[in-house]
């Protein structure tokens, strides 16, 4: 029995080194925008969104009941299967992390559970309906509602304001980018949070400690809470840098029509109990309120290596979980084996990133690539009516005065210039 019960304390603490990857993984859906338009500082940043997650896993348990009761069949799941999961999904996070793509936490968690599970118990342990209806169809249908709700929010932003650029517009913006980013950071709580505590409930399931359905108890939901906060403090610097600046470059309206696009996504999915990627909400929203400025250009190849990312996610953690599931079956030398090897792929991964750094200090450099428009972008600019005629002589008087000075005043006291020689 002992050997059980120290089998389900590691589970549950390898559940809550995932959700502090989650955590450091997923900071740039809320804070990318905001750090990148200059609107919050870098720390500040991060500890607003760490103290809103920590907030957010205590309002709904939707998502949870869907991990934990949902994806797979729990009868017959022996706890090792749940231990082969997570390691799956924490590797392909510090895997994307260490090359900056924001992929999805919420798929490397699936792909590694629906791995291990097949594996331990074959294919009936899986529930395809649910895995259809509660997770594939998210994963499409919430980047391009996000998306075409940002375009068009940002289009109807710069349309109603003649002069987006003045000041007071620009600090109101970034004012309403700050309400906007806590309200995506609550709702990431909401959303990725839960899905530890389904973890973690399963595990107890299957060691008999709770029965199947329920909800999970208080110190799950606290130890989930705080171990996603303490990674969104830690801030994935690397993914924040690609979010802001490597698909777009935003302004504060942008930045605004963003996040409340994305935050209304997300929070309506939790309260649905739909277990969706809020990497692909925010992603899809940011690339969205690119093309929705007049000019915007969105670096399609950037957002191309996110995309592959995306496909591959769920059936790379499903790989790496089926083999780590194969060695636990194994027995405790597995068990001890698959440990050894999380531990050591976490050590390269980790001093692989430190040959190039990227923090607080540096992520906000302008020192990417620029990239033309793409496809979309000028296509969508092709079909953009041209501004009016007298705008057009206004801008071009403009520069003319700007560049032509004018002639400085001269004193009539002063004697006259001498004439140049011929």
């Amino acid at each position: 029995m002992e050997h059980i019960t120290l089998l389900l304390a590691i589970v549950v603490v390898t559940a809550l080194v995932f959700d502090f990857t989650n955590g450091f993984h997923d900071t740039a859906n809320a804070m990318a925008t905001t750090i990148s338009t200059g609107a919050l500082k870098p720390k500040t940043a991060v500890a607003m969104s760490a103290v809103l997650n920590l907030v957010g896993a205590f309002l709904s348990v939707e998502v949870a009941k869907t991990i934990s009761g949902g994806i797979i069949n729990e009868e017959g799941i022996r706890t090792e299967v749940i231990f082969a999961a997570l390691v799956g999904a924490i590797l392909w996070n510090l895997l994307t992390w260490l090359l900056g793509l924001p992929s999805s936490s919420s798929h490397a968690l699936f792909g590694g559970l629906i791995g291990a599970a097949v594996m331990s118990a074959g294919w009936s342990a899986v529930n395809g309906p649910t895995i259809v209806t509660k997770v594939l169809i998210p994963a499409v249908a919430a980047p391009l509602v996000a998306g075409l709700a940002a375009m068009a929010a940002t289009k109807l932003t710069y349309k109603i304001k003649a002069n987006p650029e003045a000041k007071a517009t620009a600090k109101g913006y970034r004012a309403g980018q700050i309400a906007s980013a806590g309200l995506v950071s609550l709702a990431h709580g909401t959303n990725d949070a839960q899905k530890t505590m389904g973890i973690i409930t399963l595990a107890l399931v299957t060691q008999g400690v709770v029965a199947p359905g329920s909800n999970p108890p208080m110190w799950v939901i606290v130890s989930a809470g705080v171990a996603i906060a303490l990674g969104t403090y830690l801030g994935g610097w690397r993914i924040i840098r690609t979010m802001g600046k490597g698909l777009t470059d935003l302004q504060p309206q942008q930045g605004f029509a963003a996040q409340t696009s994305a935050a209304t996504v997300i929070l309506a999915s939790s309260h649905l109990g739909f277990s969706l990627s809020t990497t692909q909400s925010c992603s899809g929203a940011v690339m969205g309120a690119g093309l929705g400025r007049k000019g915007g250009v969105v670096r399609w190849s950037t957002a191309t290596r996110m995309f592959v990312a995306w496909g591959l996610t769920l059936p790379a953690a499903a790989v790496v979980g089926a083999g780590a599931e194969f060695l636990t079956k194994q027995g405790p030398w597995g068990i001890a084996a698959v440990a050894v090897l999380l531990v050591a792929g976490s050590g390269v991964i980790w001093s692989l990133s430190r040959r190039k750094p990227v923090d607080h200090n540096n992520v906000t450099a302008d020192d990417l690539d620029d990239e033309p428009a793409g496809v979309v972008t000028t296509a969508m600019a092709a079909v953009t009516p041209p501004p009016a005629a007298g705008s057009v002589a206004a801008v071009a008087d403009e520069d003319l005065r700007t560049t032509i000075p004018a002639p400085a005043p001269t004193d009539p006291t002063a004697p006259p210039a001498p004439a140049a020689a011929v």
